[in-house]
């Protein structure tokens, strides 16, 4: 059997190496167009910034270990330019020689991966560039160096300018993000992204969102870039990174079968709508585990997953795709963004009916030093109580929390059984009561009728209906460091005493620092006959949604 393979970092290089573990004999050849093989791309921006040293940490394999080890023929500098379906032989150029010439094949694996989006209208420019290969991270490295480049503007709110945004700061570069969106990082709600916000701005990043990029100019010295708006920004550097969209060109040319946003179709056994032919990896279009939606997610964890799978189905061995989460977790400085499933923007496009949990904590027991902020949002189905979705963000914990959320997705747990959880405790590490188990404690409370939620969102509409009273049950203490306009203040220790101030003919609206004690207030004034809503994340949430009302952070 001869494999003959398009691309060679994640998924490529993964299936090949899975295909000669399965079979000994085959003749494995992998066509890479960059001068590198099997490079981690996840730690480009981490060179860039230097906290990445060593050059050849990044490449994780190279030709030569694939030919001792493996004995797979691995040739860089070569560009697959057609795929002939029939002959089943694709044309290759060698981008070191421009020569051309046929590969025949009897199985063929994709593993493109996804292009840099661009404006139509970028310059190409020796100070303007996009981060996706070894190469294009040299030539930043190389530029900074040589430039003495002391501002930068990177465009683009996603895992790419963030993590370039940290790094050049390292550098001690001014750096502004420019996002077009209302907030970083899409698959955060809105308000998580608030928390992000914040960090960026405590570390010096200037941050404009509903920046409309219209065009990039370079003069001779800077850039200048344009928003819609015609206010304009100058820096000595420019990186777009707006996205990625797949690199479905030969598929297309081939006449596979193409999926949303024009990515490569595959079934679950990674399998395109042609025989022998297999696509993994960013390109490909597969199906979300929870909606079983087409999705496309770029992520390094699913393609050596579908690699894997499509190996073993070139090999003979049927293994099928259970689709993807699109987990994933997210350094900004200090800061860690965790995050799997939905969040409320897809669970309403597919029309969902759920619920919301926030739980403001801290990452381990408050009495022990340094405990850290820690926030989650959890939705859940309400029909069929099934987790849907989570985020979470913090300084310590955040990877723990977002891979015991995503398994129990995956495992298909219901949100009160979160409660059931055995976790680990100890002090330096978290809460006796672990916030996963408070979770399913707040969502047992609900469907049960123990409580009721409502949002901070709604504030406003509450705070001008007559019939309503905003109740506040923090301490003298917490009430003095900072207060909501319409609320009424009574401490949680004093409201039993207190009950003949509250009008029974209202609905009450109670808030706490996190939630916890004002869900005890919930209870004290049901059990009195009073009908009451838990204003869900506390004062502590209420501020997080306060720092997106700015429009710019610097």
């Amino acid at each position: 059997m001869k494999v003959v393979i398009v691309g060679g970092v994640a998924g490529g290089a993964t299936a090949a190496t899975r295909i000669r573990r399965l079979d000994e004999k085959a003749q494995i050849i992998i066509f890479e167009r960059s001068g590198y093989v099997s490079y981690a791309n996840c730690g480009l921006p981490y060179y860039i910034g230097e906290v990445i040293t060593d050059f050849n940490a990044l490449t994780l394999q190279t030709p030569k270990r694939f030919a001792s080890r493996y004995r797979i023929d691995v040739r860089v500098q070569h560009e697959v330019i057609s795929i002939d379906v029939f002959n089943k032989r694709v044309q290759v150029k060698n981008l070191k020689t421009n020569e051309c010439f046929f590969e025949s094949y009897d199985k063929l694996l994709l593993s493109p991966g996804a292009k840099p989006m661009t404006f139509p209208s970028m310059p190409i420019k020796d100070s303007i560039f996009t981060l996706r290969t070894i190469e294009d991270m040299v030539k930043i490295k190389k530029y900074i160096l040589q430039h003495q480049v002391s501002s930068a503007i990177l465009i683009g709110g996603g895992f790419i300018s963030l993590e370039m945004a940290e790094n050049l700061r390292l550098l001690g570069i001014q750096t502004t993000v420019l996002q077009k969106d209302s907030h970083v990082l899409s698959f955060l709600d809105e308000d998580m992204a608030s928390t992000v916000h914040l960090e960026l701005k405590k570390q010096g990043i200037s941050l404009l969102c509903h920046a409309d990029v219209s065009s990039i100019k370079q003069n001779d010295d800077q850039c200048q870039v344009f928003l819609s708006d015609g206010s304009t920004f100058l820096a000595d550097l420019v990186i777009v990174a707006i996205g990625v969209v797949p690199d479905s060109f030969l598929a297309k040319q081939a006449g596979l079968k193409l999926g949303i946003k024009e990515s490569i179709w595959v079934n679950d056994q990674m399998e395109t709508s042609i025989s022998n032919i297999y696509a993994v990896g960013d390109a490909v279009c597969i199906s979300h585990f929870i909606t079983k939606q087409p999705s496309v997610i770029a992520l390094a964890g699913p393609a050596n997953k579908q690699a894997r799978i499509a190996a073993d189905n070139i090999c003979g061995i049927a293994s099928h795709y259970q689709g993807s989460l699109g987990t994933s977790i997210l350094k900004v400085f200090d800061l860690s963004v965790g995050f799997t499933g939905l969040n409320e923007q897809m669970a309403q496009f597919y029309d969902y009916d759920y619920e919301t949990l926030i739980l403001s904590t801290t990452h381990h027991a408050s009495y022990y030093p340094h405990a850290q902020p820690l926030t989650l949002k959890v939705l859940y189905d309400k029909k069929t109580l099934c987790i849907l979705g989570a985020q979470v963000i913090g300084y310590e914990g955040v990877d723990k929390k977002i891979d015991v959320l995503a398994t129990a997705i995956q495992t298909k747990m219901k949100i009160v059984d979160l409660k059931h959880l055995d976790l680990a405790y100890a002090p330096p590490y978290s809460s006796v009561k672990d916030p996963l188990n408070i979770i399913g404690y707040m969502a047992e409370n609900i469907e049960t009728h123990k409580v009721k939620q409502a949002s901070f969102l709604d504030l406003a509409k509450l705070q001008n209906q007559k019939d309503i009273l905003l109740l506040d049950v923090r301490t003298d203490y917490e009430y003095q460091e900072g207060s909501i306009d319409g609320f009424l203040h009574i401490p949680l220790d004093s409201l039993r005493e207190k009950l003949s101030l509250l009008d029974s003919s209202k609905s009450i609206y109670v808030m706490c620092h996190s939630g916890l004690r004002s869900y005890l207030a919930c209870r004290i004034l049901m059990q009195n006959g009073f009908d009451v809503y838990n204003l869900k994340g506390g004062y502590q949430y209420y501020q997080m949604l306060q720092i997106n009302q700015e429009k710019i952070v610097a």
